[in-house]
């Protein structure tokens, strides 16, 4: 019989973090966070160099698999425009799972306000990836005007994500006529 390791002081405390900042947002207080992790503070403060410092090491872990679900795999044989879809299908089928609570890193953005938070710089640059991602894509498809696509397809994604996290839009019957409706006006193949 195997036992599995017990996770360690520093895997709880970011899973703490990753959880309880999209439940709760960013303001979660440091007891709160130790608490979950069943860690102290004193050992917290000895992994991380503050809370600020914690948000940002919990964003990145969980970046590659925020990319993993939502980006097709690079060669996948898809034309660029069923590729941008693919991202938007994803986003409709997240948005029904129970929790949702929109993008993570769309609201860590929001909530901060301050681009030079340690946990703000880490969701900017990954939301800055999957506009990079859009505008390769437009670009591949021969889209008539790549960068403004790109921003129009960020703004779709967020405010479709941002929508369905609180609960305002159901996505389903929505995303993807509006997302065909840019991409035909962009002549995206």
């Amino acid at each position: 019989m195997t036992t599995a390791a017990k996770p360690s002081s520093r895997e709880r405390l970011l899973e703490a973090a990753a959880t309880l900042t999209y439940r709760d947002g960013v303001n979660i207080g440091v007891e709160a966070l130790c608490k979950a992790a069943g860690v102290s503070k004193r050992s917290m403060y000895q992994l991380f160099e503050s809370k600020d410092e914690l948000l940002a090491a919990s964003l990145e872990q969980r970046a590659s698999a925020y990319v993993a679900t939502l980006l097709p795999a690079a060669g996948d044989g898809r034309s660029p425009r069923e590729r941008i879809l693919h991202i938007f299908e994803q986003v409709e089928s997240q948005s029904g799972e129970p929790g949702f609570q929109g993008c993570r890193y769309l609201a860590v953005q929001i909530e901060l306000k301050d681009r030079n938070h340690p946990a703000s710089r880490v969701a900017h640059r990954i939301k800055a990836d999957l506009t990079a991602f859009f505008r390769t894509e437009a670009e591949a498809g021969g889209a008539s005007d790549p960068d403004l696509l790109a921003r129009q397809l960020s703004l779709v994604f967020d405010g479709a994500s941002a929508r369905a996290g609180i609960g305002a839009d159901r996505l389903a019957g929505l995303v993807a006529p509006t997302v065909t409706t840019l991409l035909d006006a962009a002549d995206m193949r």
